[in-house]
């Protein structure tokens, strides 16, 4: 293979990945920022079914980038700039928990995943709420049944959709 072929396939490949990091980044941000339940601290949203989705199917750094910029962009268009620096952390190390090289998306290392994105997701913004913005761990924690319910809904979502396609083998196709 010529030096220009080489260049060419890697340029495709490499394109199609920063592609498909924008569309999850996009659909990151639709579905965190305009379809929510507003809450006393914030919203709970069914976005983190995306980034399931993205670091199901994207190689890590590609859905961590996604992750982190789709959902901390929803924080900051939304009016809650001061939760950025935790979303773009928590989502990027939610998205890191998952695998996208096994055959399928609905495995078992990504329903472990699914525990750990649980835990990064209420630990995480409770710490980050208690220790940066309430100036107390018990107050960072009062959202926790939100972000609980926020990860379930998006776990259900995340293997309803992730089952439909793996019936479809829409994996082997991207």
């Amino acid at each position: 293979m010529t030096i220009a072929k080489k260049h060419k396939a890697k340029f495709g490949a490499n394109t199609q990945l920063i592609t498909l990091s924008a569309v999850f980044a996009a659909l990151t941000y639709a579905m965190t920022a305009f379809i929510h339940i507003p809450t006393a601290k914030g919203y709970i949203h069914i976005g983190d079914a995306v980034v399931f989705m993205a670091a199901s199917l994207l190689p890590k750094p590609y859905a961590m980038a996604s992750a982190a910029v789709g959902a901390a962009l929803s924080d900051a268009l939304s009016g809650y700039w001061i939760w950025v620096p935790a979303t773009l952390v928590i989502k990027a190390l939610t998205a890191a928990a998952f695998t996208s090289k096994k055959q399928k998306i609905i495995c078992r290392r990504n329903i472990l995943a699914l525990l750990a994105a649980l835990l990064l997701c209420v630990v995480g913004y409770g710490l980050y709420g208690g220790a940066v913005i309430y100036g107390s761990l018990k107050a960072g924690f009062i959202d926790a049944p939100g972000n609980i319910l926020q990860t379930g809904a998006s776990a259900l979502v995340y293997i309803s959709l992730g089952a439909a396609m793996d019936r479809s083998g829409i994996k082997h196709k991207i």
